[in-house]
């Protein structure tokens, strides 16, 4: 604390409760700073409940800010470099242009710039803050200066058109909600006059360190060359070295360019064109990491702390580069300064966002929903990071229509198997179908986000499936009483009501089984919890298949009735053997998880193994807890905690073992395999199932013989095989 003479009010008393404080003292160069602890320790005696100490110059937010909680993207604090302003690092020399006037130090330093560059984007892409990563680099803040320095003009040209572009796609999707500082541009200068032309000043500069390679090589192969072109450097040795170097860095820059203008082109028309530019890119990253033996052997440079967690490829320290003059940009508080990763962590950074982006190219633009909500959920298996799941979400959702060509009333009525309503104003204007459409481009978005995000909100999202459905029902009965069988008379309009009932139901039971799924990606349940849990997801799906064979079962009526009629008839009856491919997946899953809630509830039945011991909430509250927005939806109706137990109380070994749960899962996935030939996704989950299903039913086995009450026997369940079917572990003591 600054101790001045004079100012009234001193002591404690004069800064509690409501007495009258006095007027701020800015601290300068002629502050005195003092030991503030005896006075904070006086005035604890004199604090009521209720009161704070508060002075002008240090406020309950300054006080908050001075607390770190542990995260480096949200904590307050600054490490200051001593330079208050960008103008005065300039001065001095923190960012000369040119890097160096040995023009082969130059061209290292603007490898390692290039390099620290890159390690920032990839640690930016991770959710930290745009003005502590990539804009930490003066060049980039101050780009004219560059101008001179044609290679590092460009390479800063094109880092900042691309930086802007990615802050203007994850915004415009607004799928940054937990990584919200993406999006934050604050002040930064991300747009310049002039920027348009980043490509081609790139490839101009390309061209030239081309014709120097071209010119080294010549030389080295003692071949007159036809070009009088000045070298790269002074050093003839090191010319083709660095000019790789460059070289890969630049046409990576380039290539990663295009894969994003390519993707952002209406109706994935430059999906294709994307993935050759993705392929590049990998191409130019093995070019890179090659690189990198050579730039460590050499001599220059000022090597940082830990050469194998270094920022750059070389090792050295990276000029140009200070996070504290942007510190007044991060509001509300300067965060401290941002590990930044590695370079080696970084190409793997890359690479992984390369392929989660040509995963995202390969998308077919002709969907089915059915098909897009399959393709988002092995998408979401890659576990992509922001920049991936926004250009997906771009994608599928474009100008409200499902891949920026079908509006979604259509693409209902072809769920319905109905295309005759496409043209119908009356059924596009309806309140249910409005509604839905609504659902789906959320449901579609929030699929995009990351797993945890997504799991909140499709809990929430399902009360208003769930809403929905319920109206649906009643607005039927109200009109047609209970009939959702198929009628053979049925008129237009209660065709269209029942199988949009239908369809609904399905679809928000899709909801709630991914949403249970979800919770054992993110560990949110306990082994003692997974008995209700499994309970819970075998109650869905029992649901969900019931409403997939009733949609099925009238599709197949239509079929039958349009059969002589259409000349390409022999498409639906290939359709309706892959839905019944998938109604017997579910019933594989069902299979597994009663297997699963049974067996966990015979091991607490006859052992007292996954007993909830807490004393703080019982299974009950558990039971509450973790399926209490299903719940709420009335998903399904009649479920209860009560309803649980009655159904696994008297659950015994020998009765799980007679039931043949893991057989039966077993025996569906073998059927199977044909009808999966064809998809390398599917086939793999099938081979996981049936390990999954063979370890349990062996394990059933051991335990049923042993007798579960045997107190040697120790049983455990581990996710080896599959992310959310458990497999059981049996071991003696």
């Amino acid at each position: 604390m600054a101790n001045h003479q004079g100012g009234g009010g001193g002591g404690a008393g004069g800064l509690i409760g409501h007495a009258s404080l006095p007027p701020p003292i800015p601290a300068g160069d002629q502050t005195v700073w003092a030991d503030a602890g005896p006075l904070i320790v006086a005035s604890c005696s004199e604090l009521q409940d209720g009161e704070l100490i508060h002075a002008e110059n240090f406020s309950l937010f300054a006080a908050m800010s001075a607390l770190e909680i542990m995260d480096p993207k949200m904590d307050s604090g600054i490490e200051n470099s001593g330079y208050h302003s960008i103008e005065e690092a300039i001065e001095n020399n923190i960012a000369p242009v040119p890097l160096s006037l040995d023009s082969t130090l130059d061209v290292q330093c603007i490898l390692d710039v290039i390099d620290h560059l890159f390690s920032c984007e990839a640690t930016w892409h991770k959710g930290h803050s745009l003005a502590q990563t990539v804009f930490s680099c003066i060049y980039l803040l101050r780009i004219e200066r560059t101008s001179p320095h044609s290679l590092l003009h460009s390479y800063c040209r094109i880092m900042r058109a691309i930086c802007n572009a990615l802050v203007s796609v994850v915004s415009d999707a607004r799928t940054n909600e937990e990584e919200d500082l993406f999006a934050m541009a604050y002040a930064l200068p991300l747009k310049g006059e002039g920027d348009e032309k980043c490509l081609s000043i790139l490839n101009s500069v390309e061209e030239t360190i081309s014709r120097q390679l071209r010119a080294c090589r010549a030389q080295s192969s003692r071949k007159k060359s036809l070009e009088d072109i000045e070298p790269l450097q002074r050093n003839p040795d090191l010319e083709e070295g660095y000019c790789r170097a460059l070289l890969c860095r630049l046409r990576f820059r380039k290539h990663y360019f295009h894969v994003f203008m390519c993707m952002r082109k209406p109706h994935g028309k430059g999906l294709e064109l994307a993935r050759k530019h993705v392929a590049l890119c990998l191409s130019e990253l093995s070019y890179m990491s090659k690189s990198l033996e050579f730039l460590r052997s050499l001599p220059y440079g000022s090597f940082q702390d830990d050469i194998e967690s270094s920022t750059t490829a070389s090792g050295c320290k990276p000029i140009g580069f200070d996070a504290s003059l942007n510190s007044t940009l991060s509001a509300p508080g300067p965060p401290r300064a941002t590990h930044i990763l590695s370079w080696k962590k970084a190409v793997g950074y890359f690479q992984k966002l390369l392929h989660d982006l040509d995963f995202v190219c390969s998308f077919n633009m002709e969907p089915v929903l059915e098909d897009v909500l399959h393709y988002v959920v092995q998408f979401q298996k890659l576990q992509p990071d922001l920049v991936a799941r926004t250009h997906l979400q771009i994608l599928l959702v474009q100008d409200g229509k499902l891949c920026g060509k079908d509006s979604f009333h259509d693409v209902i009525s072809r769920a319905l198997a109905l295309p005759e309503l496409t043209a119908d104003k009356e059924f596009q204007k309806n309140e249910f179908i409005v509604q839905l459409g609504q659902l789906i481009v959320s449901l579609l978005k929030i699929l995009c986000t990351n797993i945890a995000w997504q799991r909140r909100k499709l809990g929430k999202i399902l009360q208003d499936w769930g809403v929905l459905s319920l109206q649906l029902e009643m607005a039927f009965k109200r009109e047609f009483g209970d009939r959702l069988n198929v009628m053979v008379d049925e008129n237009m309009c209660m065709k269209v009501s029942r199988r949009l009932l239908i369809w609904t139901d399905e679809h928000t039971y899709w909801i709630a089984s991914r949403f249970l799924t979800l919770g054992f990606e993110l560990e949110l349940y306990s082994p003692n919890e997974y008995c209700m849990v499994y309970w819970y997801m075998y109650v869905v799906l029992m649901r969900l298949m019931e409403k997939m064979q009733m949609r099925i079962a009238i599709n197949s009526e239509t079929c039958k009735r349009k059969r002589e009629k259409k000349k390409d008839h022999a498409k639906d009856p290939a359709r309706d053997g892959s839905l019944s491919s998938s109604s017997l997946l579910i019933h594989c899953y069902i299979c597994l998880c009663e297997g699963l809630a049974m067996m966990l509830a015979a091991l607490h039945n006859e052992s007292k193994a996954f007993q909830m011991r807490s004393p703080f909430n019982g299974e009950e509250e558990r039971f509450s807890q973790h399926f209490d927005l299903l719940q709420k939806a009335h998903v399904p109706d009649h479920v209860s905690y009560y309803l649980f137990k009655e159904s696994t109380v008297h659950a015994r070994i020998s009765g799980v073992v007679k039931h043949n749960y893991f057989r039966e899962a077993q025996r569906i996935t073998s059927s199977l395999k044909g009808s999966f030939a064809g998809d390398p996704n599917r086939m793999l989950e099938l081979q996981q199932l049936e390990q999954v299903a063979e370890h349990n039913r062996i394990a059933l086995n051991v335990i049923n013989q042993v007798g579960a009450d045997d107190p040697s026997l120790r049983v455990s369940f581990e996710f080896t095989h599959h992310p959310h079917f458990a497999m059981a572990v049996v071991k003696r003591s």
